[in-house]
């Protein structure tokens, strides 16, 4: 017999065979036809990167639920668990409740690895790294617009660079903003009016240097003692962004509030190095992302709370005082002493980067 023959007959028993299995019946009957697995699909765009595993870490922030700095926090964490499908879960923990209200050891955390991520401000981190002072120098700056361009530019690419070298990848920036004065005893509106006074500080040697050239007597202190303080009398007054007085609430011990822009403070949304080395691309890009949209909510709501603020403390009836462009120009010239104190600290090529504004 042909192998053609052979063929034909072939062809004919597998029609017979499958015709008594019921393969004669209608389409629309006839079994559907079996999908590629799970695996076989393509992989996912760069802007579609999904996370290899599934995580669940903590987030140590220094202020109470109310500021922006949590609330920015909790938006991260939002964002990071909807682009991730629920995959990586970050919880927050404001007030600085998992370091005992300590904000130093607060970055130490995250630096172990005790904590996964992190906000703090420049003015904390520059305990730990002294090159981080630059961007709060007094009277550095004049407006936003100024802080925008060192911070996106040079002076910024230097700071970050130095962050990474204590541990932690630097994610976003944030804003604090700029920091202004409270008082009990007294207004203040020049620099003869801060002698003697008590005033609270963070633990930070660039303010201690600060307020000892305006003749005033620093004291330092963890932020989570200094409402007890003001209202006890053990202090005369404190600084810090309007922001943070009002999320404390300092306007219920202070009389007098100095509006003069004495410093500018950004906030640094930070995660341990080691556990970003150890990442994969996808989820590296989930919370790159994440941060920066995160931050930049954070700063546009602060910016725009601002303005709420003031009149608040007015209504409670805190004094505002503004000093004059005079009074102003003489805060200056006492501050400038710590300018060559800090340079000799940390150099000057990050200084004047600050200056350029570039």
């Amino acid at each position: 017999m042909s192998r053609r023959v052979v063929a034909v007959l072939l062809v004919v028993s597998m029609c017979l065979t499958v015709a008594l299995a019921g393969c004669g019946s209608k389409p629309a009957e006839q079994k559907p036809a079996e999908q590629k697995p799970a695996e076989q699909k393509p992989a996912p765009a760069a802007d579609q990167a999904k996370p290899a595993a599934k995580y669940n870490w903590k987030m140590n922030v220094s202020t109470p639920d109310p500021s922006t700095w949590t609330r920015g926090a909790r938006k991260f964490a939002d964002l990071v668990k909807e682009r991730s499908s629920g995959n990586l879960v970050i919880t927050v923990y404001s007030n600085e409740q998992l370091s005992g209200g300590n904000q130093p050891k607060g970055i130490e955390m995250v630096q172990s690895g005790a904590t996964e991520f992190d906000i703090h401000s420049s003015m904390i981190w520059s305990v730990v790294e002294p090159k981080v002072s630059a961007v709060s120098l007094p009277f550095m700056f004049k407006n936003t617009s100024e802080v925008e361009k060192a911070l996106n530019g040079k002076a910024g690419e230097m700071l970050k660079q130095a962050l990474e070298a204590k541990g932690v990848h630097f994610l976003a920036w944030g804003e604090n903003g700029f920091r202004q004065l409270t008082t009990s005893k007294k207004a203040v509106a020049k620099v003869a009016d801060l002698k003697g006074l008590k005033i609270r500080i963070p633990t930070i040697n660039m303010l201690i240097s600060v307020f000892k050239a305006f003749g005033a007597d620093p004291t330092v202190m963890n932020g989570a003692e200094v409402f007890t303080a003001l209202q006890q009398g053990t202090i005369d007054g404190q600084e810090n962004p309007l922001g943070i007085i009002d999320s404390l609430k300092f306007y219920e011990v202070q009389k007098y509030i100095t509006m003069w822009n004495y410093s500018y403070d950004p906030i640094v949304l930070t995660v341990n190095k080691k556990l970003w080395d150890s990442l994969d691309q996808g989820t590296q890009k989930i919370l790159a992302d994440a941060a920066k949209d995160a931050m930049a909510w954070q700063i546009a709501t602060t910016r725009e709370e601002d303005k709420t603020y003031l009149k608040r403390m007015q209504d409670k009836g805190v004094q505002v005082i503004y000093p004059t462009p005079e009074a102003l120009a003489e805060f200056q010239k006492a501050a400038e002493p710590v300018y060559a104190e800090i340079e000799k600290a940390i150099g000057k090529e990050l200084i004047e980067a600050f200056k350029a504004k570039q």
